[in-house]
This record gives structure tokens, sequence and C-alpha cells, in this order.
């Protein structure tokens, strides 16, 4: 797989709340050679990204307390954080087109619905590295 290329040995950072999906992206990305950090909450996520580099961010969108737009709203108004733009991919329940576009609007470059496509994820987030690398 040639997006494994494009992955191997970047650090992503993966929120979500619920533990089964968190540990299934950490698997799959694991499995690509990736450096996974988790977080079970925005706020954990936020901790994570004030304390090291990341090339990209996976997180979900529907978390209790503070959702994924305001995670990722946080994240991009971070001032002098090489984190502030680092690319991130909206996982979410949520799949009608007016739920991409919200999380678009909220700074998010990619959306995938769930139930999480492992193939999918590995696409996505090493078309965030590409263009991260490229841009």
């Amino acid at each position: 797989m040639d997006e494994w290329d494009d992955i191997a040995g970047k650090r992503v950072l993966v929120v979500d709340d619920d533990a089964d999906a968190r540990d299934l992206v950490r698997r799959v990305l694991e499995d690509c050679a990736v450096h996974v950090s988790t977080a079970s909450s925005a706020a954990d996520g936020m901790a994570q990204l004030h304390a090291a580099a990341f090339d990209a961010l996976v997180s979900d969108i529907g978390m209790p307390g503070e959702d994924g737009h305001t995670l990722l709203r946080r994240v991009r108004a971070m001032a002098d954080n090489a984190n502030a733009q680092v690319p991130a991919l909206a996982l979410t329940a949520y799949a009608r087109a007016e739920d991409r576009a919200k999380v678009i609007a909220a700074g998010f470059q990619k959306h995938l619905p769930k139930p999480v496509d492992p193939a999918r994820v590995v696409s996505l987030v090493a078309s965030l590295v590409r263009e991260r690398s490229a841009g």
C-alpha cells in the first residue's frame, strides 16, 4: 500500500471518547508504522497538542463536554504553536452533506463517517500528510 510509505514514522494524535473506536484507529495506523498518541477527551487532546508536535490529528466530533468542532477551533487559535495548522480528519457518525460542511468550516480538512473503514483512515491520513508536505 503506497499510503504506508507516506505515513510511516509520522506522529498522529487520535482523539475519541469511545475506547473501541480510538483503539481501532490506533491499531490501523500503528500497523502502518505511525507513531500514535491517543486522547479520550478534547481536554486531554489539547494537553498533548501543547506538549508535542504532530503531523496529523484524527478527532471524533460527538464527544461529551467539548466536541470535536470546539477542539479544532481551539487548536487553530493556538498562538506560536506548530500544531495550530496541523491537518485534521473528523471522524463522525454525522454523515450528511451539511455535517461535512460543518466540520470543514470548523477547520478540518477531511471528513470520514463512522463506522470507520480502516483502509479509508489510512488513505485520508496519508492524504493529509502529503498535502502538508507539499504545502
